[in-house]
């Protein structure tokens, strides 16, 4: 099986504890390193400068096509305390073009103004499960470069499924946890997860399922929530059933932190995500909405 995901690659440098670390990252690695552990294909639409060592992506056996640029790498410098974190943009590549790609299923994970909405809508006409993690869309930088969110309505039409946290949420639509779940399924979402720190809620048609992630000493949380994204789409591809797709995904966002390591380093093996997967699977609570 096939999945192609559209974001940017980036050279992040991580401060934890006053400790720095220059890693390789991005959604674009996260979520494509990710699905090679559940054995797919990945067609990585992107767009990388000279200083990017691109020969890890070929290592990973991932397909790049037309991702060179005359720009540098996207660049963020991330600073982490607990589970909280600040990004400052350093640098910013040159958009991605799209091209065509038979593909499973499709996932739109931005870091930063990379995706049109013209690409997004072609990507949308071309897919038959699109997953999108809006972050990217909804970033804005201030005169210090610091990225902060700004409100941005991205049509959600065609989407088959969307990650937010619930500042991410505010800026696409209002009200309480639920009541912003229940817009975005009607903006056009069919499933719609929710990620509060240790809390993830997924709403489909009127029931929401959640699991709560027993984390404990949370390290560098840079990629998590790709993890978990690209984790969803392949078990949704695979196995077609909502419930494994969500244990899955908090399964292996689990298990790249109990790892305790840095950057793409976290990205666990996948017989550690299904372990995870299979103890999240008898401890799903469900609720009508």
């Amino acid at each position: 099986m096939k999945l192609a995901v559209f974001a940017h690659c980036a050279i992040d440098t991580i401060t934890i504890d006053s400790s720095n670390y220059e890693q390789v990252g991005g959604s674009a690695c996260y979520c494509g390193l990710t699905a090679r552990e559940f054995k797919f294909d990945v067609d990585l639409f992107t767009k990388f400068g000279n200083d990017f060592p691109k020969q890890y992506l070929s290592n990973n056996k991932i397909n790049f096509i037309n991702s060179e640029s005359v720009k540098n790498t996207t660049k963020f410098a991330i600073s982490i305390t607990g589970a909280d974190r600040t990004l400052k943009l350093e640098n910013e590549c040159e958009p991605i073009e799209y091209s065509n790609t038979k593909a499973d299923g499709h996932l739109v994970s931005p870091i930063y103004h990379e995706i049109s909405a013209d690409v997004l809508k072609k990507i949308k006409d071309d897919s038959n499960f699109l997953f999108v993690d809006p972050q990217g869309f909804l970033r804005q930088k201030d005169s210090q470069n610091n990225v902060l969110l700004q409100k941005n309505d991205i049509d959600l039409s065609g989407v088959s499924a969307i990650k937010v946290n619930p500042e991410e949420a505010q800026q696409l639509v209002n009200g309480t946890h639920d009541e912003m779940m229940v817009s975005l399924q009607k903006k056009g979402a069919e499933y719609v997860l929710l990620t509060n720190k240790a809390q993830v809620s997924m709403l489909v048609k009127d029931k929401v399922y959640s699991i709560t992630l027993p984390n404990k000493d949370i390290h560098d949380t840079t990629g998590i929530g790709d993890i978990f994204c690209a984790a969803f789409c392949c078990t949704m591809l695979k196995e077609k059933d909502f419930l494994w797709a969500l244990c899955f995904a908090g399964g292996a966002a689990q298990a790249a932190l109990d790892s305790k390591n840095i950057g793409l380093q976290k990205i666990p093996r996948k017989g550690t995500i299904q372990n995870n997967a299979s103890y999240f699977y008898n401890l799903v609570k469900f609720r009508d909405l």
